[in-house]
C-alpha cells in the first residue's frame, strides 16, 4: 500500500511537470532536481538553506548532536540529490512508514534522528529541534520541486544479489587497496583537506559510523559501494568485488552499537542476529564488537 501511494503521489508530479522532464524512453528519464539558486529568498528559503548546510557540513552545523567525521552528504551523494544513494527527496516521500528496526511506525523527522544515533555516532536532536525542522524543509523543498518520473526506481538504494562464492576478507582487502584506499585511506581513516575538514569520509575506527548503522549490514554496503562507488565511477565494480570489499570495511571494528546490553552475544542475539551483520563474529582476528573502536 505505501508502494502505491507513494507511486500515485509520483504519477501526480509527473502529469503536471512531465513535459519538461528530458527526451528519450520514458523509462530513462531521470527526474530532475531543483537547483541552489531556486530557493526563494523569503523565510522559508532561508530554512532550506540551512538545512542544506547542515545536510553538507554536519559537524560544524550540528556538532551537539554528532560523534563522528561523517556528514549526511557522505551517503546522500549530491547533496541528497542523487538516485541510488539513498536521497534525501525520496525518503521524504516514504515517510511515515513502519520500520522492522525499532518495530514501529516513524516519522520523517524520527528517521532523521536515528541518522545521528547510528551513521553519525552521536545523539539525536529532540522533535522540533531547529536541526531537524531545517533538514525536514531542504528534503520537503528538493521533493515539492522535483520533476519525478515514477517509471524510475530512485528511492532508497538498488539492491544487490548475494554473489556466486561467499564474500572474502582477504579479496576484499585487494579490492579496497585498488579502488579504495587513494580517498579513504589505507587504514580506512578516511583524507582530509589542508584546512583540517574531512573530504572522504572513515569507514571503520572510532571516527565512523557505529554498528548500528544500515552501513555495518553486507547487503546494504555491498548495494551502495556497487551502485556509487568509487566516486563517479560507480557500477563499475563487478558483484563479487561489492560483495568482498563490503565484507572487508564491515569486518572492521567500529563504535558500539547504542543498545549494547553489556554483552556483545546478548547484543547480536537481539540486534544483530542476521547473516549480513558481521558484530559478534570473529574476523580476522577479532571478535567484532568486543574492541569496537579499535583502528584495525
Amino acid at each position: 500500500m505505501k508502494y502505491l501511494m507513494t507511486l500515485s503521489l509520483l504519477m501526480t508530479s509527473l502529469t503536471t511537470l512531465g513535459n519538461s522532464l528530458p527526451d528519450g524512453p520514458p523509462e530513462r528519464r531521470a527526474s530532475i532536481l531543483p537547483a541552489d539558486h531556486d530557493i526563494p529568498k523569503d523565510e522559508f528559503g532561508k530554512m532550506v538553506r540551512q538545512g542544506q548546510l547542515i545536510f553538507s557540513n554536519t559537524g560544524q552545523f550540528a556538532g551537539a548532536y554528532v560523534g563522528n567525521d561523517l556528514s549526511c552528504r557522505n551517503c546522500h551523494l549530491d547533496q541528497g540529490r542523487k538516485a541510488g544513494s539513498a536521497p534525501l527527496w525520496a525518503a521524504f516521500l516514504s515517510y511515515p512508514a513502519y520500520r522492522a528496526k525499532n518495530h514501529r511506525v516513524n516519522t520523517f523527522a524520527e528517521r532523521l534522528q536515528e541518522c545521528f544515533v547510528y551513521s553519525m555516532n552521536g545523539k539525536a536532536p529532540p522533535l522540533g529541534d531547529p536541526i531537524l525542522v531545517a533538514l525536514e524543509s531542504y528534503a520537503y523543498w528538493m521533493e515539492k520541486n522535483a520533476k519525478i518520473n515514477p517509471l524510475l526506481q530512485e528511492r532508497g538504494i538498488p539492491q544487490l544479489q548475494k554473489p556466486g562464492t561467499p564474500p572474502s576478507y582477504e579479496r576484499g582487502k585487494t579490492v579496497y587497496a585498488n579502488n579504495c584506499a587513494l580517498c579513504h585511506g589505507t587504514s580506512g581513516q578516511g583524507r582530509r583537506a589542508n584546512d583540517g575538514h574531512m573530504v572522504f569520509p572513515p569507514l571503520w575506527g572510532d571516527r565512523s559510523f557505529n554498528w548500528g548503522a544500515g552501513m555495518a549490514h553486507l547487503n546494504k554496503a555491498a548495494a551502495y559501494i556497487k551502485t556509487n562507488m568509487p566516486l563517479s565511477l560507480g557500477g563499475s565494480l563487478s558483484d563479487q568485488d561489492a560483495w568482498d570489499v563490503a565484507y572487508f570495511m564491515d569486518g572492521h571494528n567500529r563504535p558500539q552499537d547504542p543498545r549494547y546490553t553489556g554483552s556483545v552475544d546478548e547484543t547480536r542475539a537481539l540486534f544483530h542476529h542476521t547473516q549480513n551483520s558481521l558484530y559478534g563474529h570473529l574476523v580476522a582476528g577479532h571478535v567484532l564488537g568486543n574492541d569496537p573502536v579499535s583502528k584495525n
